[in-house]
């Protein structure tokens, strides 16, 4: 189970593996190596170079322990998130691009005994068209779901998911569900689970020691909560809705195919650079051009 929005999507994971573990399926948790400003205020994802205290298990993934942390000493979410499970997650540096990226989970889940890869975005901008008014962090999104098909080509099944629509602040919980409905209408649809009380209650265990708010507004959804709340020091605001306490499993290459247009444009870039540049070029202003503007700043 990969949080591919970086910051604390691993901890909306927990939303996909504990829906796995209650069928009888062991789940294991990773996430990315982009930390948002507030943890790490140096622009974009971390190497793997730049990483202490790590399993290198290819050039772009590796396990992550309690310890492992960034420059300036910062730990990762996903450091946090092995602290809280007692063993180690998957920790996937984007930089060099999905093919690569694609081929590093690959290699991570056959090094942990997994057959299958779900790819996990809170809120549910991996699905964005790119002209949606609140988007504001496309890119490490577009360019994990669209490692989908370089997973796939290694014989481990890949899943996409979406957990607690709109509870990022940026797509709305409308249109969230609108880009659902069209990978479903793309023959994309897999089904929807809600979550078992046990399984909020881990989120939420999770969420108070790991910095994150997107999946702890998704775990107020779950727990019945409805309305708006503010987050990210006010600056946006996150409507509450039963729908946002949900998971909505998609095939990758359907929504790819589909509503996911802006993982359709970065397949083909040679690296995240090249992949920023790409959404750019649609005027699509990425989370790596805003840290980079607020690092100048």
């Amino acid at each position: 189970m990969i949080g591919i929005g970086g910051g604390g999507d691993v901890v909306g994971a927990l939303a996909a593996a504990g829906i796995a573990e209650r069928l009888g399926t062991r789940a294991e948790l990773g996430g990315l190596t982009w930390e948002r400003r507030p943890i790490d205020p140096l622009p974009g994802p971390r190497r793997l170079d730049e990483v202490v205290q790590a399993e290198r298990l290819h050039p772009a993934a590796a396990l992550a322990g309690p310890t492992t942390s960034g420059p300036g000493g910062f730990l990762f979410a996903e450091s946090g998130m092995a602290g809280f499970l007692g063993r180690p997650t998957v920790l996937i540096d984007p930089n060099p691009g999905s093919a690569v990226c694609g081929a590093g989970i690959a290699r991570a889940a056959r090094h942990l005994g997994c057959d299958l890869v779900v790819l996990l975005d809170v809120g549910g901008d991996v699905l964005a068209h790119g002209d949606e008014p609140g988007l504001a962090s496309p890119l490490a999104d577009a360019v994990l779901l669209a490692a989908a098909p370089a997973i796939a080509a290694t014989g481990i099944g890949v899943i996409a998911a979406v957990f607690g629509a709109g509870c990022d602040g940026e797509l709305t919980p409308a249109e969230v569900l609108e880009r659902v409905a069209e990978v479903q209408e793309a023959g994309g649809g897999l089904g929807t689970d809600a979550l078992a009380p046990d399984v909020v209650t881990r989120i939420e265990a999770a969420a108070a020691r790991i910095p994150t708010e997107a999946s702890a507004m998704a775990a107020r959804c779950a727990r019945g909560q409805v309305g708006p709340v503010p987050i990210r020091g006010g600056r946006r605001t996150v409507e509450l809705t039963a729908d946002g306490g949900l998971v909505h499993w998609l095939d990758p290459e359907r929504a790819i195919v589909s509503a996911a247009r802006l993982a359709a444009a970065v397949a083909g870039a040679a690296d995240l650079a090249a992949a920023d540049a790409v959404l750019a070029a649609r005027g699509v202003r990425t989370e790596l051009a805003y840290e980079r503007d607020a690092a100048a700043g």
